[in-house]
């Protein structure tokens, strides 16, 4: 540990803030955290625990509006945008739509994989530390395909990947095969994506926030923020729970409530929630486990091996935040396993044994992170969409360094979080 630097502010206990104070705390500052929920509760948690080098395309690209329209008329889609007047996601459908073409998706690919790559060598980093133990593997994920439209689009998609320097294996149904030697795969074919990898959050989580505890990081939970005073170009306290908190440096890392958030900062951040679900599944058959994370590619379906049982997670779900499990998009999920995975006999989960969560996805797909130009000492870090627990370390090592002035690892300028004001 190094000299105190001053008091961190932050707001939220998602991964990105977990991981902010994490290389707060080891350049000297004196870090607490404030909390709506429990530490227990968010979208870190339940999710398909992927580190994904490979997802340099932004959820704004060509053909995910077309698709995402057709889908709209399916109970059991993978994708749903749930119709409403609502102003915001109006204006957050406008932004998505100006943003879905091939310019677009190709000015951003760099800057995306460069953030997962730093991401994922720093989660290497973070497990060699004793006090972690969150089964990282970085084996690589899988893209199975069982039609040819889509084998032909991921193909090119690879071919895109290899030319942006990564690690890449293009496979026959016999190859891909050969990877998962102890369940069968009724797929035509695959993609291995080597740069990739996966852990278990919730190990990742729990160990993440004993290392802050005992590292003197507070913890304020069930604290929503409700006001933030600010003075010219500063801000002086957040006020939560009727507490009035100061600090030298504030982090907002809200996760899905980030625009609410940065509202009461005077800053404006499109985004909206995208729901997701996921459960957990112990096979019958002990032999029929996966070697590797994979997702299956026309139902939008993540599967995570996890501490001896298999997480099944998928659907995104646009629309504000609404408490209630839908079960159709649960039966979507469960229904598309077999048609993958014949040997896994997967039932309907009881609706207590279900989690979901909401991804924080902005118009552009891109994250927000960096400095706040209107708030000298305010720094944002969220966004993440699909990629939240990916880029969770790169997120905190880039707060770090820009609240010791110092210029961040990777190049953020087109992540910058006022890009919309």
């Amino acid at each position: 540990m190094t000299q105190n630097k001053g008091k961190a502010l932050i707001i939220g206990a998602g991964i990105a803030g977990l991981s902010s104070a994490y290389y707060l705390v080891q350049k000297g500052w004196q870090v607490e955290i404030l909390e709506q929920n429990n530490l227990s509760n968010n979208c870190s948690y339940g999710n398909a625990g992927m580190i994904v080098p490979s997802h340099f395309t932004p959820l704004a690209a060509p053909g995910v509006v077309a698709q995402g329209i057709r889908w709209m008329f399916d109970s059991k889609s993978p994708f749903y945008v749930r119709p409403s007047l609502n102003s915001k996601l109006i204006s957050w459908g406008l932004k998505f739509l100006k943003h879905s073409n091939q310019q677009h998706v190709d000015r951003s690919a760099a800057a995306i994989r460069d953030l997962n790559l730093a991401s994922s060598a720093l989660y290497n980093e973070i497990a060699q530390k004793e006090e972690f133990d969150f089964e990282l593997n970085q084996n690589g994920i899988l893209m199975l395909y069982k039609t040819e439209k889509v084998a032909e689009e991921e193909t090119e998609l690879a071919h895109k990947a290899i030319n942006l320097g990564l690690a890449v294996d293009i496979l026959d149904q016999k190859g891909i095969q050969e990877l998962e030697p102890n369940t069968k795969l009724d797929v035509i074919g695959g993609i291995n994506y080597k740069c990739d990898g996966h852990m278990n959050p919730m190990k990742l989580m729990k160990q993440m926030i004993s290392y802050l505890t005992s590292n003197g990081v507070i913890f304020h939970t069930q604290h929503r923020v409700t006001g933030i005073e600010t003075s010219g170009s500063y801000i002086k306290a957040v006020i939560a729970n009727n507490s009035r908190f100061t600090a030298d440096r504030f982090v907002m890392t809200g996760g899905s409530f980030l625009p609410e958030l940065a509202q009461k900062a005077g800053i404006k951040i499109h985004l909206m929630p995208g729901k997701g679900y996921s459960f957990m599944h112990r096979p019958v058959n002990p032999v029929n486990t996966m070697e590797h994370a994979a997702l299956l590619l026309e139902a939008r379906v993540a599967v995570t091996p996890m501490g001896g049982q298999i997480r099944f997670g998928g659907t995104m779900e646009l629309a504000s935040h609404q408490d209630k499990i839908n079960i159709k998009r649960v039966e979507g999920i469960v229904g598309s396993i077999p048609q993958y995975l014949p040997d896994f006999q997967v039932e309907l989960p009881k609706e207590s044994d279900i989690w979901f969560g909401y991804r924080p996805c902005a118009p552009d797909g891109l994250p927000y992170l960096g400095q706040s130009s209107q708030l000298k000492n305010l720094i944002i870090a969220g966004g993440g969409g699909m990629m939240g627990l990916s880029l969770g370390p790169i997120f905190g090592k880039t707060v770090s360094e820009l609240a010791n002035d110092q210029k961040p690892t990777v190049e953020i300028k087109i992540f910058n979080p006022e890009r919309f004001s």
